[in-house]
């Protein structure tokens, strides 16, 4: 059966400092959060995508169509931190004056404080650029009709500095500490400039695993430079770890 025009998910993912990057999809497919924070990591020049905007900055609508009487009904939900840009999202999303319902937020993950923690790493995200950006897939259907891509402003992105590295291991144990420790090692020993590594409990954080499409334990993931690349299951082999660490992509 065909979807209704009319029907479509719109899903918008803000900074703090006030920039937006949305989508409208006809077919209402899943994990558009992933490709707004990549999005993001792109046009603002991030070590890594921003997923813990994801709690606290987004809003979301979903319009469906009564195949019977074509009765629209529309469903829009927002988080208290971006409430005051109601009047954007229904001009973006062309929903006149819907209201829009806040969503209760999750204090232990969008407590000022908690947020805050990340602005030395992703400054970037508390400047504003004035950024309204729609992002289309390439392999998208044909969007709503009538609506307009809004133009990718110009704008100075700033290069991310250092590596960023994320170790994926499922619990704790003597073994987990001493690959660890030989990471630490290496990092100290190979890369001549910053870098960070992040240790990831899969079972403490399973929607990170699945970001990261980690589907085995030990990974160890090189997310910054690019091209991403990484090492699965037996970390011990030296030479492995060494591919990773630099940037040996031949």
């Amino acid at each position: 059966m065909t979807r209704s025009p009319h029907a479509f998910k719109g899903i918008a993912l803000f900074t703090p400092g006030g920039d937006l990057v949305y989508c409208i999809d006809p077919h209402k497919q899943v994990r558009w959060h992933i490709h707004l924070c990549n999005a993001l990591q792109h046009l603002l020049g991030l070590a890594e995508p921003p997923h813990f905007l994801v709690p606290c900055y987004t809003a979301t609508v979903d319009r469906s169509v009564d195949p019977q009487t074509q009765q629209i009904s529309q469903i829009a939900e927002l988080s208290p931190l971006v409430s005051r840009y109601q009047p954007l999202l229904n001009a973006i999303f062309e929903t006149s004056n819907l209201v829009w319902h806040k969503t209760p937020l999750q204090s232990t993950i969008c407590d000022p404080m908690v947020l805050a923690t990340y602005r030395s790493q992703f400054p970037q995200l508390w400047d504003c650029h004035d950024l309204v950006v729609r992002y289309e897939q390439m392999a998208m259907a044909p969007l709503l009709p009538q609506t307009v891509s809004l133009a990718l402003p110009r704008m100075e992105t700033s290069t991310p500095q250092g590596y960023v590295f994320r170790l994926f291991v499922s619990g704790s144990g003597m073994r987990m500490q001493q690959t660890l420790q030989k990471l630490h090692q290496l990092l100290e020993q190979v890369l001549d400039e910053p870098y960070t590594l992040k240790l990831i409990d899969v079972s403490q954080h399973p929607e990170q695993a699945e970001l990261d499409q980690v589907t085995a334990t030990p990974t160890l993931v090189r997310a910054y430079p690019l091209p991403i690349r990484r090492i699965v299951g037996n970390l011990d082999s030296e030479e492995q770890l060494f591919g990773v660490l630099k940037l040996l992509d031949e």
